[in-house]
């Protein structure tokens, strides 16, 4: 067809005929390496401009530059990646090795390596991640939207007497919430309004709901109205959730006249519902709990007051049995057989202190009569003790002038003996020419001149040392 160019990539076109021109530069022209990766580099990015591809993330390096390099490899091939700091930062969080994804971008050829690349611009979770992204981007509209700002969300009744349940009526978390309130909450009527939980219809399903139990509230006379409503299921996989994390279904529980507690899966489960909900409860036993609160607290309240006023009963009882006790008293006390014993314990009283009073005075009087008797008769006495006195004075002088005098006796005696000890003492026989010969071998002092032998080493001692000699 006129129009369309045939290049080296077209594999199914007919080849060029014999003598055309691009056949001829193919096999005659030399190139370079530089030319022939330009010329490569020019028809990839030609032919590949926007391309999706699928496979699991390996070898991730992220470039302090904020540029990030990985490869996209599946069972059979493997393919280079590059990232660059300007991509958005959503897709940039979903970078993580062994993470399947789906990668869209370009084709490109790294001139420098001579390799081919994927320049990528956007990154999408495969499978199950796909959900995630969904959700995380679904979460952030609402946000954006102000669903769940938290000024928006509406006040739970303290003690609600009728609440409305959307849930199945055949799943656990309808049995799990009845079982807490028998227990906890008996008077609090429950209306259900059954729907499925989980399916393609669910989300649909879960609005009906929502609206019909809003609609049955507004015709009910004033006291018979829902004061609250529980939405809820049990535990389940990502994919068994996600009919609560329909937009439809956020908007319904907005769109409630009716305070909405949601109660969907386990504690670790969150869902778009969850945000917009004006209470969220980690399971359907805790939202069972949150409704009877109320009942449980004015239970404690008034088993409480019933033991306050028996306490402030018992206080007024005991109050009233001292006054009594009091009164008795006071009666006793004013009784005239009482008066008398009074008068008579007081004048013993007064008895008893006179009798100790006078004894403690004749105690005194007697102690005043010795110490005058004592001085009466330390003056006759004071002659005789002042001549005692010189006496003992004279005998002390005498004593001290004998006893001085046999001291210096004494003194005398033990400097004699000191003076022919000195005489006797081997020290001064030597200081006056003598000495004391010794044999080396044993010690013994020669006393003999037989008592030596030839070649016997000989020690003698004189007053200012000691001489070593040999007998010849």
């Amino acid at each position: 067809m006129a129009g369309l160019q045939q290049t080296g990539w077209d594999f199914d076109a007919p080849p060029p005929e014999r003598g055309s021109s691009s056949r001829a530069e193919s096999s005659n022209r030399t190139w370079s390496v530089s030319e022939l990766t330009s010329r490569l580099k020019g028809l990839i990015e030609t032919q590949f401009r926007s391309v999706s591809v699928r496979g699991e993330i390996s070898n991730l390096r992220i470039q302090s530059s904020g540029h990030a390099y990985f490869g996209l490899k599946d069972e059979g091939a493997q393919l280079s990646c590059v990232m660059f700091k300007s991509a958005g930062a959503e897709s940039r969080r979903l970078l993580a090795d062994g993470l399947s994804v789906v990668a869209t971008g370009e084709m490109s050829v790294y001139e420098p390596r001579g390799q081919y690349q994927l320049v990528v611009r956007q990154v999408a979770l495969e499978g199950q991640g796909a959900l995630q992204l969904a959700f995380e981007r679904l979460k952030q509209k609402l946000r954006e939207e102000g669903l769940f700002d938290p000024g928006k969300k509406r006040p739970i009744p303290r003690h609600p007497q009728r609440a409305g349940v959307v849930t199945s009526p055949t799943g656990a978390a309808l049995r799990d919430v009845c079982h807490v309130l028998a227990r906890r909450d008996p008077g609090l009527r429950l209306l259900l309004a059954p729907c499925r939980v989980q399916g393609l219809d669910a989300a649909r399903e879960i609005c009906a709901a929502l609206e019909a139990l809003n609609q049955w509230s507004r015709v009910q006379p004033p006291g018979q109205k829902l004061d609250v409503i529980l939405m809820t299921r049990g535990g389940g996989s990502l994919e068994d959730l996600w009919c609560f994390n329909e937009e439809s279904v956020a908007r319904a529980i907005r769109a409630s006249v009716i305070p909405v507690i949601s109660a969907v899966g386990h504690e670790i489960d969150f869902t778009i519902a969850d945000f917009a909900a004006d209470l969220r409860a980690a399971t359907p036993s805790a939202a069972a709990e949150i409704l009877s609160e109320g009942a449980m607290q004015a239970r404690d309240f008034v088993e409480e007051v019933g033991q306050s006023l028996f306490r402030s009963a018992r206080r007024g009882f005991d109050a009233a049995c001292d006054g009594l006790d009091g009164a008795r008293g006071r009666l006793a006390r004013a009784h005239p057989r009482r008066q008398w014993e009074d008068r008579v314990q007081r004048v013993d009283e007064v008895v008893d202190r006179w009798q100790k009073s006078w004894v403690a005075a004749l105690a005194l009087k007697k102690q005043e009569a010795r110490a005058l008797g004592a001085r009466v008769a330390l003056r006759l006495l004071r002659p005789r003790l002042d001549a005692a006195r010189m006496g003992v004075q004279q005998w002390r002088t005498r004593l001290e002038s004998a006893a001085r005098h046999g001291l210096n006796q004494k003194s005398s005696g033990w400097e004699s003996a000191r003076s022919r000890l000195r005489a006797l003492s081997p020290d001064a026989v030597l200081e006056r020419g003598y000495s004391i010969t010794r044999r080396e071998r044993d010690g013994v002092i020669v006393r003999r001149a037989g008592d030596v032998e030839d070649g016997e080493v000989l020690l003698t001692r004189v007053s200012a040392g000691e001489l070593r000699s040999r007998l010849i």
